[in-house]
């Protein structure tokens, strides 16, 4: 059976993690999203923040993906990415962007549950299973503060 792209992602994001966060304490690998076929873009954090230096020490734990992939390691930033209920859970009351493979949404996070993220569309609530979700990010409020 032929694996989707977003089963691919899946993947390589569980092998990513496990290597990353086992080689690098305190480094929270968020999510990891293929730019191309030969080319994916991993999303960390850290308690301290992401530097330069972090991002440098993450690719090289990756060395062993350079023959096959192109590697970016890149920060959360503003519209940070959410894959997990702890993603989701710290993103209650914020709005986001979430895409399934059959559907998009963009509305506030009502309630992150055990198996589903609700998310107010209007008068309307959804709730989308975490297993489902192919892409979701926190919407940029542009707030200064």
């Amino acid at each position: 059976m032929a694996t989707t792209p977003h089963q691919k992602e899946r993947e390589l994001q569980r092998e990513i993690a496990r290597s990353v966060e086992s080689a690098l304490p305190g480094v929270e690998v968020l999510a990891l999203e293929l730019t191309g076929k030969e080319r994916f873009c991993v999303y960390v954090d850290h308690p301290q923040g992401v530097d330069h230096g972090l991002c440098e020490r993450v690719t090289g734990v990756l060395r062993r993906y350079l023959d096959n992939y192109s590697v970016e390691v890149s920060s959360p930033g503003l519209d940070r990415p959410l894959r997990t209920r702890a993603h989701f859970e710290r993103a209650v009351g914020r709005n986001v962007k979430v895409k399934t493979a059959t559907q998009k949404a963009r509305g506030e996070v009502v309630a992150a549950g055990e198996r589903s993220v609700q998310i107010r569309t209007g008068p309307n609530a959804a709730d989308i299973p975490y297993d489902e979700i192919v892409r979701a990010n926190l919407i940029d409020e542009g707030n200064d503060g």
